[in-house]
């Protein structure tokens, strides 16, 4: 069902990163099946579009742009309990949204002389919903909610348009934007709508910034339009890490495991444990739940995949050190004080402490994002958050005697760049008699 990885030996030089599972995931070859894609819609626009969704999506279109009615049609028609539940999703991370919130920080660093970080919110935003194997309406609320606390003025949101939905994205995914009140909605999938967002194609004006995860071809087109477009991360594949001891109740860890490895074939769930007795367990329990399962065929594939596997480490600061070279997109802890264990982790996308708080909430109701970095991005990447939907402008306000202050050191570090220049540009303000004008 899943491989087994014995770390117990390892030396403190290894590599773990090296050592852990990881799935087959080259962003950068897929660039040079995307770049076509990208270059036709820079070049010809919805014609190009319209296009790749009959070569892809196998979706004949003369229109991109979702009517406001079906929006409507499709939030009359969702289930209530889903409406509820998504309604809940929604006021839990708008708040943790509207505590992120930063506001201005002044700093005077001398009279007459400050300086003040201000958080602006991006003009327009393009966000991207899958539609793939699981039509992902929870990356509606994830991605629109930040979007909107943080003050973005134009949101567009796109997802692949579905055969059995005439031509439109999942219903689902349409009430959800309806909910959220988000008007301009694309029936545009893959790296052909992230190209729309970068360039701009019929109705779809450019925007300055794209959000939300994908394929691969999604992933590389995001990393080819980087500096064309400001972009969030390249969320690929999902993952989830496991750090457990034998206090972990074996039923539980299956359950994580397989919920990660639905997702999708390429899915990594990787279970990193010092006790061989928990992992045998794991296993055994693995086998029961996902015979069990509605998509057998898939969590298997994942699950027997290279990307998946039990690690068997030392003790729970051996695991530590692996899971944090691991980087994954969310990590569970497991252990005997869970808290102080999750307190040291320095490398996940997000991080579940303890039995009760399953991955599976994060995704859904926690109030936290499920948009996070994974391939071992969150080494240096954050998940999304309304952070990501600002952008910080410094504001320098001083007066000439604030200036005067410091001019013979603006002066002096221009002189050693060899910018004469700079330093005229201080000294011009002082030469002669100008009178003291603040």
């Amino acid at each position: 069902m899943i491989r087994r990885i014995d770390l117990r030996a390892a030396e403190a030089s290894t590599d773990y990163r090296a050592s852990v599972p990881r799935a087959e995931f080259d962003v950068e070859a897929a660039t040079h099946a995307v770049r076509p894609v990208i270059d036709a819609v820079r070049t010809r626009g919805l014609e190009a579009v319209l296009e790749y969704t009959r070569q892809f999506d196998g979706v004949e279109q003369t229109e991109v742009q979702v009517p406001s009615a079906a929006l409507v049609e499709a939030l009359d028609a969702l289930d209530p309990d889903v409406r509820r539940a998504l309604e809940e999703s929604v006021r839990r991370l708008r708040a943790t949204c509207e505590a992120e919130l930063e506001g201005e920080v002044t700093t005077e660093l001398a009279p007459g002389a400050t300086v003040v970080h201000r958080k602006v919110p991006v003009d327009r935003v393009g966000l991207y919903v899958p539609g793939g194997l699981a039509p992902l309406v929870s990356s509606v609320v994830m991605n629109v909610v930040p979007a909107q606390v943080a003050g973005v003025g134009s949101i567009a949101l796109a997802s692949p348009p579905q055969k059995h939905n005439g031509g439109l994205p999942e219903s689902t995914i349409l009430a959800a934007c309806a909910l959220l009140g988000v008007e301009e909605v694309y029936a545009v999938g893959g790296a052909q709508a992230i190209a729309m967002f970068a360039h701009g194609a019929g109705p779809c004006a450019r925007v300055d910034l794209v959000t939300g995860p994908g394929n691969i071809y999604v992933a590389a087109a995001k990393r080819e339009l980087r500096g064309v477009v400001g972009i969030d991360s390249e969320a690929g594949p999902t993952e989830i890490a496991i750090l457990a001891d034998d206090s972990a109740d074996p039923a539980f860890v299956a359950a994580d495991l397989i919920s990660q490895a639905e997702h999708d074939p390429m899915a990594a769930s990787v279970l990193v444990t010092d006790s061989e007795q928990l992992a045998e367990a794991v296993v055994v329990e693995l086998e029961a739940q996902v015979a069990a399962t509605k998509h057998v065929e898939r969590i298997r594939t994942a699950l027997t995949g290279q990307q998946s596997g039990v690690v068997l480490v030392r003790d729970v600061e051996q695991g530590l050190d692996v899971v944090n070279a691991y980087a994954a997109e969310h990590l569970e802890i497991h252990t005997r004080d869970a808290a102080a264990v999750a307190a040291r982790v320095r490398n996940a996308g997000a991080v579940f402490v303890g039995p009760w708080a399953p991955v599976s909430l994060g995704d859904y109701c926690a109030g936290s994002n499920h948009v996070l970095p994974t391939a071992g991005c969150a080494c240096h990447s954050s998940g999304l958050s309304v952070r990501a939907f600002t952008k910080s402008v410094h504001v320098i306000d001083y007066s000439r005697g604030a200036l005067a202050d410091v001019a013979g050191h603006v002066v002096t570090l221009a002189t050693a760049e060899d910018l004469p220049g700079h330093g005229q540009a201080v000294e011009v303000r002082f030469a002669g008699d100008r009178g003291d004008v603040e």
